[in-house]
């Protein structure tokens, strides 16, 4: 996997290529001091995934990250952060993060969520899924998973379990294609942006196994 440090903290920097390049399935390819650069060096390098720190002088995390989905880059966006508000972390997953986990992470862990993002996964901290879910609460998300096919509701569950669209196609004798398309049909009956969004509406209505 090849991978992007992007934290305005050199140090942080460091510390994180230092322990990343004993791992023999993980390359760090380049670094960015700031959001911008981030940017740039991701469409530069296109990595697989990005290390990307919020507060950020200049253009943040947040903001690189919608850049980033505006010009269509590939690479999954892994929060590595100290802020834990939620006025936080809803915007960078909304703006498209894979995953959201904090700088005291064990360093096995940010591996194994590195990993984790990488294979298609959404990954959260339960602290983070809390503060989303309670999002979610007030903006009043729910209550419309009666209208979702029997079929749709076992999709929702193995995205709530972590599953990729490979792993669920895998798991329901489908192809990726008809994955995709449930996915789809499954955010559009819940009014939700992404599965990120998903995964946490099927955890607070008991859909995972």
């Amino acid at each position: 996997m090849r991978v992007l440090l992007v934290d305005d903290h050199q140090v942080v920097r460091r510390g994180l290529r230092t322990f990343l390049e004993v791992q023999d399935d993980i390359e760090v390819v380049g670094e960015g001091s700031d959001g911008a650069e981030g940017v740039a060096r991701a469409e530069e390098l296109r990595p697989d995934v990005v290390l990307m720190d919020v507060k950020m002088p200049g253009t943040d995390g947040i903001e690189a990250l919608r850049k980033l989905r505006e010009l269509g880059n590939p690479a999954k966006v892994l929060i590595v952060t100290s802020f834990t508000e939620q006025r936080t972390v809803v915007p960078a997953l909304r703006a498209g993060a894979a995953g959201y986990v904090y700088k005291d992470i064990d360093p096995d862990a940010l591996a194994g969520a590195i990993r984790s993002v990488h294979a298609g996964h959404v990954l959260l901290q339960p602290e983070v899924a809390g503060a989303l879910l309670s999002q979610e609460e007030t903006n009043g998300a729910g209550g419309r998973g009666g209208s979702l096919t029997e079929r749709e509701r076992e999709v929702l569950g193995l995205i709530a379990d972590g599953r990729s669209n490979r792993e669920i196609a895998r798991a329901l004798v489908l192809s990726e294609k008809t994955v995709k398309t449930h996915v789809s049909n499954i955010l559009m009956k819940l009014d939700l942006a992404d599965r990120t969004q998903a995964a946490l509406w099927a955890v607070r209505h008991g859909l995972t196994g």
